[in-house]
């Protein structure tokens, strides 16, 4: 991420080619999922409400969400550890307890908690992938699931428990889901970048991919911003 270390760059050069990334694209397409029989019923009313979800890089998982509709803000952050290592350079290290996270503000009567998580769960990252995320590898990466209040934790729980019961994925889902003790904002260089940055190899190769999925297989909560 500001993961432009030299290492970083040399394998995302090095991948950057036509074949790789129709490799890739495809690799990545997942197979479309079921809606959560357990879900929030949409609001009567407009209002406001916030989801934390990490899934990896926060640039890729951030971008995603701000093309949802009934989606009004989504901020890159840190959430799962202390405030005093709420910054990138500690985070980086894995030792802070921190996963690289989004929060979401979104409308309850344009989209449910349940379709957030299906997005999330389909085309925002792995679910799969313990500790890791594509090319990222450590805790920070890992997938989780941060809820505000116990109607949250029990939609996330039954989708878990509906995705693993079909066998929906061939390996076996390692999202935690944790409640919410705090989310910090992200230093102002993350925020929205792959919108300022999308030529980048790293977003190309790992990030742009999940728009195209989105746009595929949510065309009807796809917003073209």
């Amino acid at each position: 991420m500001f993961r432009l270390s030299v290492a970083r760059v040399t394998v995302a050069l090095g991948m950057l080619t036509v074949a790789a990334l129709a490799v890739f694209t495809q690799s990545y397409a997942a197979t479309p999922l079921p809606d959560p029989k357990l879900d929030s019923p949409l609001q009567t009313v407009r209002g406001s409400q916030t989801a934390v979800f990490a899934g990896g890089c926060f640039w890729g998982v951030d971008a995603v969400f701000k093309h949802v509709k009934g989606v009004s803000n989504v901020v890159s952050g840190y959430a799962g550890g202390n405030g005093d290592t709420a910054q990138y350079d500690l985070v980086s290290s894995g030792d802070t307890g921190h996963a690289e996270s989004v929060r979401i503000t979104y409308d309850p009567s344009r989209i449910s908690y349940g379709q957030l998580l299906k997005v999330f769960f389909s085309v925002a990252h792995d679910p799969t992938q313990l500790n890791m995320q594509g090319p990222d590898r450590g805790t920070q990466y890992r997938s989780a699931i941060f809820f505000t209040d116990g109607e949250q934790q029990h939609v996330a729980q039954a989708y878990i428990a509906q995705l693993q019961a079909t066998h929906t994925f061939s390996r076996s889902i390692v999202t935690q889901v944790t409640p919410l003790r705090a989310f910090y904002e992200a230093e102002s260089y993350h925020q929205n970048y792959l919108a300022q940055h999308p030529s980048q190899p790293y977003i190309v190769i790992n990030d742009l991919p999940k728009l195209a999925n989105l746009q595929r297989q949510f065309p009807n909560l796809y917003a073209n911003n």
